[in-house]
């Protein structure tokens, strides 16, 4: 199907819906931006992009800006809370070593300049309020403007508008973890590793942003005090030192730089059941919700965007091309999913006996077979959208 004069409408200026914007844009669609917020931007905080998810900046001809703002990542090394090393998973073996630590706010600044050099329309302070599907598609905005479109995305992250039109509501469950996130000068000089340090109930991650001048952070807690979805929520730094005071002399020297911290609590959303209908489609966190886990948030939205854009131009109809987009997403991302609840259990072993264990486990297995550790997340690395 040709997508050329396609009336696009994409609801959220995230990652997955710049993204998918300049990729219905550049295959000709007639594509308009909507966000509720007076800028596109983001507070600090760093995200991880592997491989699959650069396959597709690539596709989109802004690979060059990526790495221009990023850290080539060497590593991923997983230590015990006291700052022992556990196994080093050494990221230059895998087939496409393109593994980046970026900032979020220089991701979502390129793919927003992308965008707009593709020719989509950018409406900001546009807060949408409802959609009707059907014959002809409505966007109803706050200021009282309505748009028609042929087709409408909902890449408007968790509290979407658009997945209770095709789903109803859902009430997402506390996982009854918390995680806090700051961003601290790279004091100690740290390489372009991201290190995790396990300990009982709790993890840390950190690493290299930004030429490695800064560290990103992002802490996680098992608790029964539950915190607000978001990650607008200031806390005490106190309170993050306080949580992770009995790990190792690296972590408590990297937590003493903060200076503000953002806390969240984590909720398990389920997938949406309903991806796709009347030309309406949801993309990202609107149909998918992960758990941070396994670094895989935006690289997911940005499979997705590919997929959607692919698709839709492949097919012979709109609804045909959003019910494969659904169809070729939804077993992938639930795999995802389920692979990043199952990496929280083995990051927070308590019993000491079975974390020795498994910690010995690794540091085996990184010892005598390193390439056979790697090659266990090709299913996820190696995965290219963009390939086929």
């Amino acid at each position: 199907m040709s997508l050329l004069g396609l009336r696009a409408v994409v609801i959220g200026a995230g990652i997955g819906g710049l993204a998918v914007a300049r990729a219905l844009a550049l295959r000709g669609a007639d594509v308009t931006l909507l966000e509720q917020a007076c800028e596109i931007t983001e507070v600090g905080a760093g995200l991880q992009i592997s491989p699959n998810g650069f396959a597709v900046l690539r596709a989109l001809g802004l690979q060059d800006a990526l790495v221009c703002s990023a850290v080539q990542a060497q590593a991923v090394c997983l230590k015990n809370h006291l700052g022992a090393q556990v196994v080093r998973l050494d990221l230059g073996k895998l087939p496409d070593p393109a593994y980046y630590f970026v900032h979020r706010a220089d991701l979502i600044d390129l793919l927003a300049e992308g965008a707009r050099d593709a020719g989509v329309r950018i409406r900001l302070l546009h807060r949408v309020t409802s959609v009707e599907g059907g014959t002809q598609l409505l966007v109803h905005i706050g200021n009282g403007t309505t748009l028609t479109a042929d087709l409408v995305i909902g890449a408007d992250g968790l509290h979407s508008v658009l997945r209770p039109v095709l789903n109803g509501q859902s009430a997402p469950v506390f996982t009854g973890q918390v995680a806090w996130r700051a961003v601290v000068p790279n004091m100690a000089k740290r390489e372009a590793e991201a290190w995790v340090h396990m300990g009982p109930g709790r993890h840390i991650v950190s690493y290299p942003l930004r030429g490695s001048t800064a560290l990103n952070i992002v802490a996680v807690q098992e608790r029964k005090q539950w915190a607000d979805e978001g990650w607008q929520h200031a806390d005490d730094p106190a309170n993050l030192r306080a949580a992770f005071a009995d790990f190792g002399a690296p972590v408590r020297d990297m937590l003493d730089q903060v200076t503000e911290a953002r806390l969240w609590g984590l909720f398990r959303h389920p997938v949406a059941q309903v991806w796709q209908r009347d030309h309406l489609a949801l993309l990202g966190d609107a149909a998918h919700p992960t758990l941070p886990f396994l670094a895989q948030g935006a690289s997911m939205a940005l499979e997705d965007a590919w997929v959607m854009a692919d698709e839709l131009a492949r097919c012979d109809s709109v609804a045909a091309g959003l019910a494969a987009y659904q169809m070729r997403r939804e077993a992938r991302v639930r795999r995802v999913i389920a692979a990043a609840n199952g990496n929280a259990w083995k990051y927070h072993i308590g019993f000491a006996p079975l974390r020795l264990a498994a910690h010995t486990a690794m540091r085996l297995g990184g010892k005598l077979a390193p390439v056979r550790m790697m090659r266990q997340f090709d299913w996820l690395y190696a995965h290219d959208v963009t390939a086929r």
